[in-house]
């Protein structure tokens, strides 16, 4: 697997804002990412990128995705002093954003820079500072402009329902270890990219014909809800890690149920079979807070066999964190998954 093509575009997918319902960036960049590797894809009505390959043998269809969108959050009112009220989009971990770098974006694409903080936000001012908690009630926007009322913030152009983007912060150590927020998912959109990339470069057909699908809206419960009528569904998402779980940083995660059951278990079985054969690093587990684009499927119709793996992460919805690793073993698994029989 050629992972300085990961380590090129990672930052590039990471640094382009794409909170779920704001995917036109982010899916313009994979257009063209995609238009590199010379493939054609295409964009759906409901904001999806989706690319057809045709494979080897016509007898069956299969699928992979991963999604684009990312966690968020929105105007949901402004307030008398000139600060920001919020709502989330999916579901951050809220106290993890005490404190982090924001921007606003109006309908008009006007962006202002900010910061989400607590609005007991001064030890030196609230006894309640260190011990109030941090909720969506507790949270609010300081936004860099010199505002003072609400009228002040209207002038700029801000609305209720404007973006906020949540700064990633995203790195890539000597160590291997990439740092961001949202590697959930886009570490995997990396991986599915790299799979392709590798495909064109060794001039290899998948075995069957193969549906490739970037999602928007996976972190609210529909990213796949529209995807064609597949035999098979291989979907690409974070592996958790924590607690009493198998899973690690370093290793793919091959995921035998979650929060919606289990997943098909001759499929999943195959999986785990080809990383044995091929001695690639791999766990298998439950994820017991979790749902995916299988599960979206599934829900609303779609008669295929579901699957999942994906890179592990620490710490999801937080501050993330995986290696380089592990994308690479689920790049290793993904390959072996579409170009066999």
């Amino acid at each position: 697997m050629k992972m300085e093509y990961i380590k090129e575009i990672a930052p590039k997918l990471f640094l382009c804002d794409s909170p779920t319902g704001f995917s036109k960036n982010i899916n313009e960049m994979l257009l063209n990412l995609l238009k590199d590797l010379g493939y054609q894809a295409k964009l759906t009505n409901k904001g999806n990128v989706k690319l057809f390959i045709e494979g080897k043998d016509h007898s069956k269809k299969i699928a992979t995705s991963a999604h684009v969108d990312t966690l968020g959050l929105m105007v949901r009112s402004i307030n008398g002093d000139g600060t920001l009220s919020v709502t989330n989009v999916g579901g951050p971990s809220i106290p993890t954003l005490d404190g982090e770098y924001c921007k606003i974006i109006t309908r008009d694409n006007k962006i202002y820079t900010g910061t989400i903080l607590c609005r007991s936000a001064s030890v030196h001012v609230y006894e309640d500072a260190k011990s109030k908690p941090r909720d969506l009630d507790s949270m609010l926007v300081r936004i860099d402009e010199k505002v003072h009322s609400k009228e002040d913030v209207v002038k700029l152009g801000i609305e209720n329902g404007d973006y906020i983007f949540i700064d990633p912060k995203t790195m890539i150590t000597p160590s291997g270890f990439l740092k961001s927020r949202f590697i959930d998912d886009k570490g995997s959109v990396c991986a599915i990219l790299g799979v392709l990339k590798e495909l064109k470069d060794k001039g290899e057909l998948p075995a069957y014909d193969t549906y490739v699908y970037f999602v928007n809206q996976e972190e609210v419960g529909h990213g796949a809800a529209t995807t064609d009528n597949v035999d098979e569904f291989v979907t690409v998402d974070m592996g958790c890690v924590g607690k009493d779980l198998a899973g690690n940083e370093y290793e793919v995660s091959i995921c035998a149920k979650d929060s919606g059951g289990p997943y098909s278990y001759e499929l999943t079985t195959k999986l785990v079979n080809l990383a044995k054969e091929n001695d690639i690093q791999y766990v298998v587990d439950i994820f017991p807070f979790y749902g995916s684009d299988i599960g979206a499927a599934w829900r609303s119709g779609v008669d295929c066999a579901g699957a999942l793996i994906g890179p592990g992460v620490h710490a999801s919805h937080g501050m993330e964190r995986t290696h380089l690793d592990a994308i690479e073993n689920t790049m290793k698994l993904l390959y072996l998954y579409l170009t066999s029989k």
